[in-house]
């Protein structure tokens, strides 16, 4: 039943992080063919930006080996689609394949700095100037994630004014957007809009801010509210609840996107997604992986346990 609530966004734009964030974090290489086919069925879903891979060093992320054999198989998508870039190396691999989105990804952290890009975050923010700057000057979008926004595993509560500091850094080098991770999925609603109102007092506006809450503790959708009654209309999600953090071990899934979007239908939020397809998707790509989809909506609709 489509009932809206007052002082909500119309529409909101969902970040489907599903073949990246989620199949990176799967034990066993997913075949090529099989993520082609994943993102392909995204898209006629009605999702228009699906962020398809990531240009790191295969010693690193070996579920991501494939970038180069992928990405030319997804010409005839008809959404955007990001990549994450680690540093210039990686850029100048999406760029000779065409990509047009590219995606950094800094830590409000020093802990998980060191264990995810073993730099600290001063450093880290100095490899990402010069990726951010070519992309810029190939008239590129830009987006910057930024990890441990609400709580590190390693050093606890993350001050609101670390995050800010760090963030106004990725803005400052030119990044387009922001998403800004509850890594570990620890953040609760008062959490999430203090940090929000603390960007805005700094300069940052809302329109340039995603949010990507994991459900560690079946925060993610109230979380995701909170974030929409400031304002927020980018939310990252993964279909099925697919991901979790190869760095951070007590990082579980992602956001399901099904259980994103059978919120915001309703809330009355438009989103262009097709539940019914995208729940499909989700029941085949658990299909490919030998397991079932976490999302509850996922469960609920297809009548599987």
């Amino acid at each position: 039943m489509n009932v809206p609530a007052p002082g909500l966004p119309a529409r909101v734009r969902i970040h489907e992080v599903g073949a990246r964030d989620g199949l990176q974090n799967e034990k066993g290489a997913v075949p090529t063919a099989v993520k082609a086919e994943f993102i392909h069925r995204l898209a006629a879903a009605g999702l228009t930006t699906i962020e398809a891979t990531s240009f790191v060093h295969p010693k690193w992320v070996p579920q991501l080996a494939d970038a180069e054999e992928l990405f030319p198989q997804l010409a005839d998508v008809a959404a955007d689609l990001p990549v994450l870039v680690p540093n210039e190396r990686g850029l100048d691999r999406a760029l000779a394949l065409g990509a047009t989105r590219i995606a950094v990804f800094g830590s409000a952290t020093e802990t998980f700095a060191s264990r995810n890009l073993n730099r600290t975050v001063a450093e880290s923010l100095a490899m990402f100037e010069p990726v951010v700057a070519r992309a810029k000057e190939g008239r590129a979008h830009v987006r910057g994630y930024l990890s441990m926004c609400f709580g590190d595993p390693w050093e606890g509560p993350v001050p609101v004014h670390q995050v800010v500091s760090v963030a106004k850094a990725l803005l400052d080098l030119g990044c387009d957007e922001l998403s800004l991770g509850d890594t570990i999925g620890v953040a609760t609603p008062g959490h999430v809009q203090a940090l929000l109102v603390a960007l805005n007092e700094a300069g940052v506006t809302t329109d340039r801010i995603g949010v990507h809450f994991h459900d560690t503790y079946g925060q993610a959708l109230s979380n995701t509210l909170a974030a929409l009654q400031h304002g927020v209309t980018t939310v990252d999600a993964s279909a099925g609840g697919l991901g979790g953090c190869p760095y951070a071990k007590s990082a579980t899934g992602n956001l399901a996107t099904e259980d994103l979007v059978w919120m915001l239908d309703g809330l009355g939020i438009e989103t262009g997604v097709d539940l019914a397809a995208l729940t499909a998707t989700s029941v085949w790509i658990a299909e490919q992986l030998g397991r079932p989809s976490p999302s509850r909506t996922v469960r609920a609709l297809s009548h599987k346990e």
